[in-house]
């Protein structure tokens, strides 16, 4: 879960080549190190082909150094609340690599999702 951090001090996640105020970032951030508070979450029922049914999904915010950075992803439970204190756990196969319309050996499969803590 690496962030961009950019001259301002400004973050974001995923990281791009030009932050808010267009400089290019001077440091990464491992957003993994770090607990999250839920912002908003819901549960996916129409899932692309290879992902779990239902899907919950989460709006999480990271607090780095007083620097909010929020992030979307999966949820290891649908049993959470607005709020709730979550951690990034790494999943080695986010969604069924046979599934997808892609050659299989084109992608990454792997990434975090959200556990509450």
């Amino acid at each position: 879960m690496e962030a961009y951090q950019y001259p301002d001090g400004s973050i974001t996640y995923p990281g791009h080549p030009l932050g808010p105020g267009g400089e290019e970032p001077v440091d990464t951030i491992d957003l993994s190190e770090y607990t999250a508070e839920i912002v908003t979450w819901t549960t996916s029922t129409a899932a692309p082909p290879g992902v779990r049914e239902p899907n919950p999904l989460a709006i999480v915010e990271f607090d780095v150094d007083g620097e909010p950075v929020r992030a979307l992803g999966g949820l290891t439970t649908d049993d959470v609340e607005i709020g709730d204190e979550v951690r990034p756990v790494y999943v080695e196969e986010l969604r069924e690599p046979g599934a997808g319309i892609r050659e299989p050996e084109s992608q990454e499969w792997d990434g975090y999702r959200f556990e509450p803590l």
